[in-house]
């Protein structure tokens, strides 16, 4: 098994993140593009010593963007959407 620290990426921090934090118990996290649901769900479960119920995963494509005068495009990346059990947080969103 990989190291989990090179599954999760980092955190995604936005005011969407922080909506599915309060309402649903979802965390967002940029992951590895080889990453699947069951690496991720255990590199979750041991970094921050919670219970997932359920790993959803989004390939973020490319969008075109333009630097002065040259066409170019953003990276393309691995989104997870994770939800853990009621009653249970990640102490690394708590208090921003």
């Amino acid at each position: 098994m990989r190291d989990p620290r090179d599954i999760i990426i980092r955190p995604v921090l936005t005011e969407k993140t922080y909506r599915l934090q309060a309402e649903n118990n979802q965390y967002v996290f940029e992951v590895a593009k080889d990453a699947n649901k069951v690496e991720i769900k255990k590199a979750i479960e041991e970094l921050f010593r919670v219970n997932v119920e359920k790993v959803q995963v989004v390939n973020v494509k490319p969008k075109p963007r333009r630097v002065r005068r040259a066409p170019g495009r953003t990276r393309a990346w691995k989104k997870a959407i994770v939800r853990l059990r009621k009653g249970e947080t990640i102490p690394l969103f708590e208090g921003v």
